[in-house]
């Protein structure tokens, strides 16, 4: 975490410990489909070394592999293996290469599955080359205006986060509603007839920000001001007196009123019980139809609470930003499953660029994976909400917070053991790429067993709940399970 001044810093300091907890709480929920746990690390700069973002990192994976690393000094309690996988996140995506490779040359055992969202040159999947955290939030999006009856090129959107992003640009690129404004960290693009598709896909494809957007594409009463503008003059007459301030709070702007609002980047509690009565019109109706927020946390649950309450349609970050998880946790799968020179031959992009046959094939069915857990959890959401009018908020904890609970229960109970069962379910969930290319019987000998205790018993709960609903028992978990193992 960086910070701009002093004052920054100190709120930084302050706030850190609880930013943390909410984003690791928030990942609990969001792994319900993968058999990893949700965790969090947040690094706070110094002031003075705010530039030293790679050595707090290697600093901090250092750590990391000197508690995962058997010592003769250390006493273990415990007596088992712990296994640690890392994600790309803000500011370290870039780093996931070195961890990884680190790890190797200190002899970790499972060093190609340490880091996921690697560079194909290393085996790993980005997930900003594939869209896959978009590719969740986007099909979350086509669900909700499905069952509106709307058409997504009809619509207009206001977006934050912008085209320099993994986020921001996937959606770009994945969607064809009528972009109105868009947020980024340069400052504020906004235009009432739709801003231009092809030039957003450009800045999208290049990786660069709004501020790169060519002003002569704008109508004219579109504008840009950008974060380091003072009193800048928009067309209707209005005067920005501080760029920066107009940035972080356009989504509350009147001009920012739309069909849908799909927040990709932005602070934690950006909408929050303070101010998001903003949101409203001057009659108080919503100013955004839809809202499905990509960025984690960026309106507070008591805010989306009170949105729902005036006809919102919200569906929160822990079911919508769950795509980039999914993709990482099946990176992990191959990494532990094919053997070094498998992995070699089949994961790897060489100096050539060749991409492998099973490569393509299994960053589909990743990505075919995604929107089918989207759309189950999503149907499920949807069916109790018109059901029982429970708010979609409400309903996205629960279904995270029983299929947790399931998970949990399975993993501790002897079914999980149990050679037909378990054979079965990983039969079932193991991609189809994985499962031609490696077999069943290599997959459960070389994959470690506690990590495939976790893999049965996730699939088992996920399917129940998506598939028998939050109403469904132990007496149906039961029948649930019978049937399963007939078919086993």
């Amino acid at each position: 975490m960086k910070s701009g001044s002093r004052a920054e810093y100190e709120q930084n300091r302050d706030t850190i410990f609880l930013e943390n907890y909410n984003l690791a709480d928030t990942q609990q929920r969001k792994n319900k489909d993968i058999p990893e746990g949700g965790a969090k690390g947040t690094l706070l700069l110094r002031l003075r070394n705010q530039d030293e973002v790679r050595e707090a990192f290697v600093s901090y994976i250092d750590a990391l592999l000197d508690l995962l690393l058997p010592r003769k000094d250390v006493l273990d309690l415990e007596g088992r293996q712990d296994i640690l996988f890392l994600g790309p996140d803000e500011r370290t995506a870039e780093l996931m290469d070195f961890a990884a490779l680190y790890a190797g040359r200190r002899k970790y055992k499972y060093w190609k599955a340490f880091t996921t969202g690697k560079s194909p040159t290393i085996g790993g999947i980005p997930h900003d080359m594939f869209g896959m955290t978009t590719a969740g939030v986007h099909e979350y999006v086509l669900a909700v205006l499905e069952k509106l009856g709307l058409k997504e090129e009809a619509l207009t959107k206001v977006q934050t986060g912008g085209p320099d992003g993994d986020l921001g640009s996937n959606e770009i690129l994945m969607s064809k509603d009528r972009t109105i404004a868009v947020v980024d960290g340069s400052g504020v693009l906004y235009d009432p007839k739709g801003l231009n598709r092809e030039e957003l896909a450009r800045l999208a494809r290049e990786r660069v920000m709004v501020d790169r957007f060519d002003r002569k594409l704008l109508s004219k009463n579109g504008f840009y001001v950008g974060v380091k503008d003072r009193d800048a003059r928009l067309p209707d007459g209005t005067v920005v007196h501080n760029g920066e301030v107009f940035r972080n709070t356009f989504h509350f702007n009147p001009l920012a009123k739309a069909d849908l609002f799909v927040p990709c980047g932005g602070r934690p509690g950006a909408v929050n019980i303070t101010n998001w009565r903003q949101l409203l019109d001057e009659q108080g109706k919503p100013k955004f139809r839809v809202i499905v927020e990509g960025a984690n946390l960026f309106i507070t649950e008591d805010a989306r609470l009170r949105l729902e309450e005036h006809g919102v349609v919200l569906v929160k970050d822990a079911s919508a930003n769950k795509g980039g998880v999914t993709s990482s946790s099946l990176e992990v799968y191959a990494s532990l499953a094919l053997s070094d020179e498998e992995f070699q031959k089949h994961m790897v992009v060489g100096a050539d660029g060749k991409i492998s046959a099973f490569r393509k094939r299994y960053v589909e069915q990743i990505l075919a994976i995604i929107r089918a857990n989207a759309r189950a959890e999503f149907e499920l959401m949807w069916r109790e909400h018109q059901a029982h009018q429970v708010p979609l908020a409400l309903l996205s904890n629960r279904i995270s917070e029983r299929i947790n609970a399931t998970a949990d229960a399975m993993a501790a109970s002897a079914l999980v053991k149990d050679f037909k069962l378990r054979r079965k379910v990983l039969t079932q969930c193991t991609p189809a790429a994985l499962l031609e290319l490696v077999g069943i019987e290599n997959i459960m000998a070389r994959v470690p067993e506690n990590y495939l205790d976790a893999l049965v018993a996730t699939t088992v709960a996920t399917r129940f709940i998506y598939g028998r609903g939050l109403a469904a028992n132990e007496v149906d978990f039961y029948g649930f399970i019978a049937e399963l193992e007939r078919s086993a």
